[in-house]
């Protein structure tokens, strides 16, 4: 699954599981919301919690993402210059064993079994 599927899917419930149960528990506990002194209705301060909850997961995702993509990216890098750096130290080496082994080794010769 991909990572925007999954954030979408995330998103979508978030919102739903938010407004189903919050709209729920304001109506069972007979809740009333006051801003100013006006009333607020109930599905109007679910959708602002709801809302609140997916700006937090956009953030929450992308802090994510940044931070693992720059780790991921520090260790690849540290693989690629270590690499870099050992066939750099030891391509003598690996030149002279492979020299050795292509001029030693047993040559099948057709019909002979070794």
């Amino acid at each position: 699954m991909s990572f925007l599927k999954a954030l979408l899917l995330a998103i979508v419930a978030t919102l739903v599981i938010t407004w189903a149960l919050g709209v729920s528990l304001i109506e069972l506990f007979n809740v009333s919301l006051y801003v100013e002194q006006q009333q607020i209705e109930s599905w109007t301060a679910v959708s602002v919690a709801a809302l609140i909850a997916v700006i937090v997961a956009i953030v929450t995702a992308a802090i994510l993402v940044s931070v693992f993509g720059f780790v991921i990216f520090v260790l690849l890098s540290l693989f690629v210059a270590l690499a870099a750096l050992g066939i750099g130290l030891f391509w003598p080496v690996l030149l002279v064993a492979l020299a050795i082994h292509l001029l030693t080794r047993e040559r099948n010769v057709a019909g002979q079994q070794t």
